[in-house]
């Protein structure tokens, strides 16, 4: 089993859910969890980590984790020598995903909330990997100055998921998956 299969095994969705949500758990689409925001729908999650392609050991950088079931998710799969930094702007929506990350054990992520006009968190940079789970209007140069030579942000643009690597010259290279609606990122 692939580790991404694993962790969708591991981390059930309902776990993630607000109490009246969960006999909803299964459906795949995305579903509110209060404040404007929606945990996404677990084949457009998918998706996003396989072309995130996270590694054990890697540290990720996890913007606008709401429910924290992408946390969770990454969390099993970078394992115990990995890290995970859960950035969230809305406080109730970080207090909600904190729990329930944390009901899960999990001990390789740390969470913060946003600072005013931050995208990401710069002071712990650089990363391996970033996800960010609602949509920019741009591509942020923010992020991408967060990742390490050879890393991968994976963030919604509009209505295409773009898959950016960052290149030793201090270029990048970007993929373009189009077709996925999200929340706005506030």
């Amino acid at each position: 089993m692939d580790t991404i299969s694993k962790a969708f095994e591991d981390v059930d969705r309902v776990e993630f859910l607000p109490d009246e949500l969960k006999n909803q758990s299964h459906r795949d689409a995305p579903l509110p969890i209060g404040h404007g925001q929606t945990i996404s729908q677990p084949y457009t999650v998918r998706k996003m980590l396989e072309w995130l392609d996270v590694r054990r050991g890697n540290i990720v950088l996890d913007v606008g984790f709401g429910s924290g079931w992408t946390t969770a998710l990454l969390s099993n799969i970078v394992g115990p020598k990995g890290k995970v930094y859960a950035v969230e702007r809305i406080p109730e929506l970080m207090k909600f995903g904190k729990l329930n990350v944390l009901r899960f054990g999990v001990r390789n992520a740390r969470f913060y909330l946003s600072k005013k006009n931050i995208i990401g968190l710069p002071e712990r940079s650089p990363f391996n990997r970033i996800l960010v789970s609602a949509s920019a209007n741009n591509l942020p140069n923010e992020l991408i100055n967060q990742l390490a030579v050879g890393g991968k942000l994976i963030i919604p643009v509009r209505n295409n998921i773009l898959e950016v690597t960052k290149k030793a010259n201090g270029m990048h290279e970007v993929i373009t998956h189009p077709g996925f609606i999200f929340v706005p990122l506030v």
